[in-house]
């Protein structure tokens, strides 16, 4: 901890916000009184320059903002007209005149067809024919049609009381065409652009005048100039030359300039290309500022000194309780004190914080709540071991957690299986444990890293060696603890399949299973499928429709269910990857439903991507939620070859094992009926279809 002693000494961030406060007081006091020495004449002149200029960009502003406004109100109409509402001339007449009350905002609404023609012309909230449409009007509706994009028009009218402006914007299409144009029209006096109030107050030695690029008066103090051009306006005249002869446009900004007697301000409105002006008399501006004290200065520095020194001595007192924070927060940092002693509500720990109304108090409290969490999080993290701990030692199988290959942590199970201790398994890297193959040391590896870059996991029998020097083959599963960070860890789940294998060497096991899956095949499948509906029918179940039925496991509710799965765009891995990628896939898939199925039911290869399941004592709720299941494995599965991603998925068609149904080959032919039938549905899908039992003179399939 710090000492004692130096707690009231502020910190570096103190000590620089001291620095930074002085100079900023002192630097203001000096600005200040050098400007107020200054304060005379033509200084005086600037600032009041600088003032009309601010006024003048302010106006311009004013009126850009008026535009914009005006535009996103057309924008707001225009989203609220669909495309079949351009054919129905009497929906958009009423949507105008009532169901869009941002239309009122306009003097004149008009909307074409993407052929140009009018579709409706409200006036004044009256309807017109097309034909009275002005024809400058009608221009920019087609130019907004060819040009696909929102339009201000130049001014419009040659009277004053006829003079507007038009907006149009375009109706798009969701293809991304033009499918029509909305237009607004706005008087130029009205409210929404240069009401008859914009000019005042009206001043005898200011003018505020609005004019165009050309020089037609929009608004001027006095009515009967609207319309005119500024040539005729004094002072105005000679800076409209000017800056037209500059031919360079004000970027948003304004420009002043003083001769023959005027102050002239220019800005610019760029939307519409209009002007605005300020025509002040020179003589004017500077009468108010005669008479201004030179010697002010004086008195400002020293005002400026005493309160830079008063402002020092108060920072640095109000700052002594942060630098007490910053001592008690680096003790708690350097774990000085046992935080099990420290409560947001007081203690003994609690007196050593400092207090002080305000921000400090408020990190006070929020150092308290965090130590209170930080010891929460303690005993939360020391329980949560304590259960992990607890379920690696129970578990039954083998669980295994790896970050970059290398063993974190070990269930008591998978110790077992390699005859380790977890402390040994700790830190080796897994797939050293991997006993050699055929002479290959490092085959098996790289298998399964091949296996994690093609599919993001791993599922197959890898041979691993024990610590007596033996080979344990077990059925593995790895898969990234998180999905979208593979390098945050694996989870692995590891069983025994010693079993498995032996029974893989007798020859009748080869003669019932699929070389490349190792399911079984067809013909095993249906003798498989055969012999449960036999056993079923040795119940004493009624092998007919209406027959009553015992209540059981065989119930309509529970008489299991047999599905057919053909893969999705399988052709495509095989024609752009080739058919040993093509292979991979499949003994993919056929650990991955055995791992979905897993003793829910079985699993068979009946084709070259088509697969069956059957799934006994099952109801048709659960084998529909069964194979959507399996369907969403299979779409969330992107196998990746030669650097290329694939999509697959599966059509599913399922058919439940109604009581008393005996022929294989019409429940298979009923399946893969469903199955096609989810194919031309669009694939990725699951159909269902049902086989009512019939008598043995005339079975028959009904959807």
């Amino acid at each position: 901890m710090l000492a004692p002693g130096r707690s009231w000494f502020p910190g570096p961030l103190v000590r620089k916000l001291l620095l930074v406060a002085a100079l900023a007081v002192l630097a203001a006091g000096a600005l200040t009184g050098w400007l107020v020495a200054r304060a005379a004449g033509q200084e005086a002149m600037d600032r009041l320059v600088v003032q009309q200029g601010d006024e003048v960009e302010l106006v311009a502003r004013l009126l850009s903002s008026k535009i914009e406004q005006s535009q996103k109100v057309l924008s707001t109409v225009a989203e609220g007209i669909t495309p079949g509402m351009l054919d129905s001339p009497a929906s958009l007449e009423w949507l105008l005149q009532q169901g869009l009350p941002a239309v009122r905002f306009f003097d004149a609404t008009s909307v074409a067809r993407h052929d140009g023609q009018l579709s409706v012309n409200l006036r004044y909230g009256q309807l017109e024919k097309a034909s009275e449409l002005d024809p400058a009007e009608r221009d920019y509706l087609v130019r907004t049609l060819v040009e696909g994009k929102p339009l201000v028009s130049e001014l419009i009218g040659t009277r004053p009381s006829d003079a507007r402006v038009m907006f149009t914007h375009p109706l798009l299409l969701r293809e991304g065409g033009v499918g029509g144009v909305v237009a607004g029209v706005l008087r130029l006096q009205s409210q929404g652009l240069l009401p008859h109030s914009l000019a005042l107050p009206a001043r005898s030695d200011s003018r505020l005048v609005v004019f165009t690029r050309e020089g037609v008066i929009l608004s001027h103090p006095d009515a009967g100039r609207v319309l005119g051009h500024v040539r005729d306006e004094p002072g105005l005249a000679e800076a409209y030359e000017r800056w037209r002869s500059r031919g360079k446009p004000l970027n948003g900004s304004s420009l002043t300039e003083s001769r023959s007697g005027h102050v002239v301000s220019l800005a610019s409105v760029p939307m519409p290309q209009w002007m605005v002006a300020r025509v002040s008399d020179a003589r004017t501006l500077l009468a108010p500022v005669e008479g201004v004290q030179r010697r002010a200065w004086q008195v400002a520095a020293l005002v400026t000194a005493l309160v830079g020194l008063a402002a020092v001595l108060a920072i640095g007192w109000l700052a002594r309780p942060l630098a007490q924070l910053r001592e008690r927060a680096m003790a708690v940092l350097d774990d000085a004190f046992d935080p099990e002693d420290t409560t947001a509500e007081g203690g003994a720990i609690h007196a050593h914080w400092p207090r002080s109304a305000g921000e400090v108090d408020d990190v006070v409290r929020v150092c308290l709540r965090l130590l209170e969490h930080r010891r929460a999080h303690r005993q939360g993290w020391q329980a949560l071991s304590q259960q992990l701990q607890a379920v690696l030692a129970h578990v039954p199988l083998g669980i295994a957690l790896t970050h970059e290959e290398r063993v974190q942590v070990a269930s008591l199970q998978a110790c077992r299986l390699l005859d380790h201790s977890p402390a040994q398994l700790r830190g080796r890297l897994l797939l050293d444990l991997l006993a050699p193959q055929e002479g290959e040391a490092d085959s098996m590896a790289r298998q399964v890293r091949a296996q994690f870059a093609a599919h993001g996991r791993f599922e197959g029998e890898l041979p691993l060696l024990r610590r007596d020097g033996g080979v344990q083959w077990v059925r593995a599963q790895g898969r990234p603890i998180h999905a979208e960070d593979p390098q945050r860890g694996t989870l692995w789940v590891l069983e025994d399949c010693t079993a498995t294998r032996a029974a893989r060497q007798h020859e009748a096991w080869s003669g019932g299973h699929d070389a490349l899956t190792l399911l079984l095949h067809r013909p095993a499948f249906e003798e498989r499928l055969r012999a449960l509906l036999e056993a079923r029918a040795t119940q004493g179940l009624p092998a007919l429709p209406g027959a009553p039925q015992p209540p059981g496991l065989y119930g309509d509710e529970g008489s299991g269910a047999l599905l057919f799965l053909d893969l999705d765009h399988f052709t495509v891995i095989n024609d752009v990857a080739g058919h040993a990628a093509g292979d991979d896939v499949l003994r993919h898939l056929a650990r991955l439903l055995e791992s979905e199925l897993r003793q829910m039911g079985w699993v068979a290869r009946v084709g070259g991507d088509e697969f069956a399941v059957v799934l006994p004592g099952v109801t048709s709720a659960r084998a529909l939620a069964v194979a959507e299941q399996l369907r969403a494995a299979v779409q969330a599965w992107e196998p990746s070859y030669l650097g290329r991603s694939f999509t697959l998925g599966l059509s599913i068609g399922l058919v439940p094992l109604s009581p008393g149904l005996r022929d294989v080959a019409l429940l298979l032919h009923t399946a893969d009926m469903a199955c096609y039938a989810a194919k031309r549905a669009g694939r990725n899908r699951v159909e269902v279809r049902r086989v009512m039992p019939q008598p043995e003179a005339g079975p028959a399939a009904a959807p």
